[in-house]
């Protein structure tokens, strides 16, 4: 088995664009009714015109 590389090379040098501040908190899903009908991501598929459509 290949050992895996635990550290950085010593001639490495961080980008300027890098930060150590950790990475935001996701927001919130916003659920919405759609107008149409049932949401396709409750039942798998969407119904238009009373034939489902699967994608």
């Amino acid at each position: 088995m290949t050992k895996r590389a635990t550290k950085r090379p010593d001639s490495f040098t961080k980008p300027a664009h890098w930060s150590n501040e950790p990475a935001p908190q996701p927001q919130p899903a916003k659920v919405e009714e759609d107008p149409e009908g049932l949401s396709p991501t409750r039942y798998g598929d969407w119904v238009k015109n009373g034939i489902a459509v699967d994608f």
